[in-house]
């Protein structure tokens, strides 16, 4: 065995009694601990030490191998190095490296467990602890800076940050832990970890923040239940309803909830509407997709149990979908509470999970795709095939980028993408950046590397033809790099000429320049979507995010939106192939990324010509991003699927066309038909 991860939990506790089984997201705190440490790669086992038979109880039914603890090591001055050490004393494979993991941290990462076992098993480090990157400025009781000098305090980006112990997990050689019996010794390195995943519990309070944050923080995962019951107003709808001059009362729903019911009753779930209204809109809806409903219910808990108690159904096999804090009391009766994204805040501070879609905008569709993952393949697949039903994409709540808002009914942001069209050269960096501008476009793009992250050993000595002569191509990309001075010059520029500029990160360093610069969006490149480091890095600084897809697949695309989050994301379209042929454009998958993230979504074009990204447009791309040049002619490797001036003002110009024709979708005589129609229509109604 070379990883063994310990996880102490003890019954004990001063701030927060029987802490370690107080649920965040509807998971026992000792469990979550566990679950993190056995998704990691690179962990073999995970034991708990504990003095209590609930914890044991809790973290055998996740996988855990538990060592009962013995009582003068559960004491509240017992240290986690003596619980770690008993373990060890009792395993007869003993493990190379060993991993204290704390269940005071509720969101622990397992890609960030195996960055920090990596830096020990490759001799990087001793021990790795996990830390919050922080450039806070620490003072002592008596007013005397810590960190800092008072008399002088640099900007952020011109000092070098702390880190501050989060207490998530340590990893350590087992072999050290034992010689000195502490946790810190020889080389000390830092895992560094996101804010988000840096609250520890040390009190009631900090046990109320972790469980509002974790609908917010924990990951998707498939949702293993017998039944699904939903309320109607703010789930099957977005709570809001349209009366008309006559008192009838209409409400705005997804049709593609009606696919994923159809798939659930398919699969033998069972399905109920619960309501306190009584509605006509409701029985109407009900009967629509062929489930159940009760209405007008003063007391929802009490008809859950018995309706449950009728079916014969475990409630901890039960999903509620609620959204006002009339659904707390059943929410608290089921093993899987649900809410909706724009729910109560005491409605999601009860939730497991938080949906990503909002009511009427796709939600109960969410949930039953994410029912259906945890069942059978086989038994989903032999389903009948449900009646085929319209899918009508929801509008995705916009982004904000700078002073633009990006999304449906705002104008289309064209980037002009310069790339590494500049040739290093910040004279042609300036003059594509004004003929962005006179084009009409709202941003420039460029590209950040560190070379010596970023070019493959195997390439760095070869020997490239470039215009400043024969070099290795490592010289070129260091000699074609864009540094501080040369981004001061262009951000300046770029104020000046109106336009918002920004660039895709290709390493975290690249990340933190561009932070430094404050740009007001960061672009992940196709190339980036499976690079979870670089992922985590950007979701960490809060900015909007926008994802290109090219070059990816579904999963992969899953994977980085977990990571980044859809409140600030806006996906691109793409097709990484250069000059882009039409029939690789596959431009409906546009709406395909719609209906499945529920977030803006845009096209990155790498065609000849305009066509294919004025299609773009029509079928709803909100943001377009086209590589522009000089000269097509230039030297270097993407100029020659880039617009030249003219082409770009072409383009700006007819995306501006089409979506003034566009028009909202109301059928209408225009003024224009009047004349027309009473000079040509000869029967009147």
């Amino acid at each position: 065995m070379r990883v063994l991860a310990v996880v102490p939990a003890r019954g004990g506790s001063a701030g927060v009694p029987l802490k370690n089984l107080a649920a965040v997201g509807g998971v026992p705190l000792v469990a979550r601990a566990v679950k993190a440490c056995l998704r990691a790669e690179l962990i073999d086992e995970v034991v708990v030490s504990t003095d209590h038979g609930g914890i044991a109880e809790a973290a055998r039914e996740v996988g855990a191998v538990v060592i009962e603890r013995p009582e003068e090591l559960s004491g509240a001055t017992a240290s986690s190095e003596s619980a770690v050490l008993h373990v060890l004393d009792h395993l007869s494979d003993v493990p190379d490296v060993v991993v204290l993991v704390q269940c005071t941290s509720a969101f622990i990462d397992p890609g960030d467990l195996d960055s920090a076992i990596v830096k020990v098993l490759d001799g990087t480090a001793d021990v790795v602890f996990s830390g919050l990157e922080t450039h806070e400025f620490l003072w002592n009781a008596a007013g005397a800076g810590i960190n800092h000098d008072p008399a002088h305090r640099p900007r952020r980006q011109d000092r070098a940050p702390d880190y501050r112990e989060t207490g998530a997990f340590y990893v350590m050689r087992t072999e050290g832990l034992r010689e000195h019996g502490h946790r810190f010794f020889g080389a000390v390195a830092v895992q560094p970890v996101p804010v988000r995943h840096a609250v520890e519990i040390d009190s009631p309070e900090d046990l109320e923040i972790v469980r509002a944050l974790a609908p917010f923080v924990d990951e998707p995962e498939p949702i293993d239940v017998d039944a699904v019951i939903t309320d109607f107003d703010g789930v099957h709808t977005d709570d809001r309803a349209y009366v008309d001059q006559d008192g009838h009362e209409s409400v705005v729903v997804s049709r593609s909830d009606g696919m994923g019911i159809s798939l659930l009753r398919a699969a033998g779930v069972k399905l109920m509407i619960m309501s306190t209204e009584q509605n006509p809109v409701v029985t109407a809806r009900a009967r629509k997709l062929g489930v159940p409903v009760l209405q007008g219910l003063t007391d929802k808990q009490t008809v859950l149990r018995d309706w449950l108690a009728i079916e014969g159904i475990d409630p901890s096999r039960v999903a509620y979908v609620g959204n006002d804090v009339n659904d707390l009391g059943p929410m608290g009766d089921v093993g899987w509470p649900v809410t909706v994204p724009d729910a109560h805040p005491r409605v999601r501070a009860a939730a497991r999970t938080v949906l990503t879609r909002p009511g009427g905008a796709g939600a109960v569709r969410e949930l039953c795709e994410r029912v259906l993952a945890a069942r059978p393949v086989e038994e989903v697949a032999s389903a009948p095939a449900p009646r085929t039903e319209l899918r009508l994409t929801p509008v995705a709540k916009p982004v904000q980028v700078g002073d633009a808002l990006i999304g449906t009914g705002h104008p289309v942001y064209v980037i002009g993408e310069i790339g590494i069209n500049h040739n290093g050269d910040l004279d042609i960096a300036r003059r594509l950046i004004d003929v962005a501008a006179d084009a009409g476009c709202q941003a420039v793009k460029f590209q950040k590397r560190t070379p010596e992250i970023c070019v493959p050993l195997e390439q760095r000595d070869q020997i490239r033809q470039t215009p400043w002569g024969e070099m290795t191509y490592m010289e070129y990309k260091v000699r074609t790099e864009f540094g501080l001075d040369e981004y001061t010059e262009i951000a300046k520029y770029c104020q000046e000429r109106g336009l918002h500029w920004f660039a895709s990160p290709w390493d975290v360093p690249s990340v933190e320049f561009l932070e430094a610069m404050d740009v007001v969006t960061h672009k992940v490149a196709s190339a980036s979507v499976t690079d979870l480091e670089l992922l985590r890095a950007l979701a960490a600084t809060g900015k909007p995010i926008i994802l290109s897809t090219g070059m990816s697949t579904l999963e992969e695309i899953d994977r980085a939106v977990e990571i980044l989050g859809t409140s600030k994301l806006v996906l691109m379209h793409a097709t990484s192939t250069y000059p882009l042929p039409p029939e690789e454009a596959n431009l409906r998958t546009i709406v395909t990324l719609q209906e499945r993230y529920g977030v803006p979504v845009g096209y990155s074009g790498h065609e000849r010509g305009l066509q294919i990204s004025l299609a773009a447009v029509t079928l709803g791309a909100v943001t377009v991003e086209r590589h522009i040049t000089l000269d097509r002619t230039m030297w270097g490797s993407d100029h020659a699927a880039s617009l030249e001036p003219s082409g770009l003002e072409h383009l700006v110009r007819d995306i501006r066309i089409i979506e003034t024709a566009l028009g909202d979708g109301v059928k209408r005589v225009f003024p224009g038909e009047e004349a027309p129609k009473a000079r040509l229509r000869r029967v009147r109604v």
